[in-house]
């Protein structure tokens, strides 16, 4: 079979779907259906959003579907009316069995970790938090359970040792492109090996991605400061690591003076400040961890105002003398 003949329907929702989708457009490929996300209101203005992908598909002038419950009788039969070959999912909801099971060649998904390691919703978020030195992107045939099915073809990259997760992002977003094709050349040509998961445990749990949510975002200065500074690489630009300033000498049930989303930071090597200690010394913020060594926060967010250098908060900022970081 040609490129051209491979009928082909995408599905996925944000910017790390897009370069996947351009890809196989700019390919030649038969893509006979793009399936996304409905359009929802977002901002202050409840202004209706529409998925990166959204706009892609409508750019290129692609045939689009946005269903709303993805067992829909209507939506099963239009999705069977397109007799796709192959579906490709990426950062996609998941699916029912009725729909990864309609295409005689198959549904695989690209996942952005070396799987079985990270299973779940953040696993670029989870790499960077956790410190590990590489990651990578997998693409694997969908089975019932999410993101344990058979592995189709893997690439790695290291991680950077003061690298972000919006960089690692980025660069797992091109190299994820460039996978998806070689996974699409690959069941063109038929000689496919697809490795089960339990192969690659070695007996051992796998490791979870799971959600990141607001409490998983706030640093807590007690844990060591490489521990925090990670929290702060992985979280970093969005949704981006947080604490409270407090006055140390203040009621604990009263406001904290800023609450400060962290962008940046560094180790500060030993310090004799306790964990959660404040030093708003010579312009910089250093804040003392469990470990015994301290972090000194380089690149902050107030609540309601611009991302700033931290000598710039202190410079614009009426601070008590003894501070603490909650």
């Amino acid at each position: 079979m040609e490129k051209k003949d491979l009928r082909i329907v995408f599905l996925g929702t944000p910017d790390f779907a897009v370069e996947s989708l351009r890809r196989i457009v700019d390919e030649g490929y038969n893509l006979v259906g793009v399936v996304t996300m409905p359009d929802k209101p977002a901002g202050r203005g409840h202004k209706m959003y529409q998925s990166p992908v959204k706009e892609f598909a409508l750019e290129r002038g692609l045939k689009l579907m946005q269903p709303v419950k993805l067992k829909d009788p209507e939506f099963v039969e239009e999705l069977r009316s397109l007799d796709a070959d192959l579906f490709i999912v990426i950062a996609f909801r998941m699916l029912p069995e009725v729909v990864w099971k309609m295409p005689r060649l198959g549904t695989f998904n690209l996942h952005a970790s070396l799987l079985p390691r990270y299973r779940g919703a953040a696993p670029i978020n989870w790499a960077v938090i956790n410190g590990d030195r590489e990651t990578g992107v997998t693409t694997f045939f969908l089975k019932h359970e999410i993101d344990t099915g058979d592995i189709l073809r893997q690439e790695r990259i290291e991680i950077g040792e003061d690298e972000n997760v919006g960089s690692v992002h980025d660069r797992l977003m091109v190299l994820g492109a460039e996978l998806t094709l070689d996974t699409i050349s690959h069941i063109l040509a038929g000689d496919l090996k697809p490795c089960p998961q339990d192969e690659l445990t070695g007996g051992s749990e796998p490791t979870p991605a799971p959600k990141i949510f607001r409490d998983t975002c706030h640093l807590d200065f007690s844990r060591p400061a490489e521990e925090v500074r990670n929290l702060v690489r992985g979280l970093s630009p969005y949704p981006a690591a947080w604490f409270e300033l407090r006055d140390a000498e203040g009621d604990s049930e009263s406001a904290p003076l800023s609450v400060l989303k962290v962008f940046e930071s560094r180790r500060a090597g030993a310090s004799s400040l306790a964990a959660g200690e404040v030093s708003a010394e010579g312009g910089s913020l250093t804040v003392g961890c469990g470990d015994g060594e301290a972090l000194e926060i380089t690149e902050v967010q107030p609540s309601g105002k611009r991302r700033m250098t931290a000598g710039e908060f202190l410079r614009g900022a009426r601070l008590p003398e003894k501070l603490v970081a909650r």
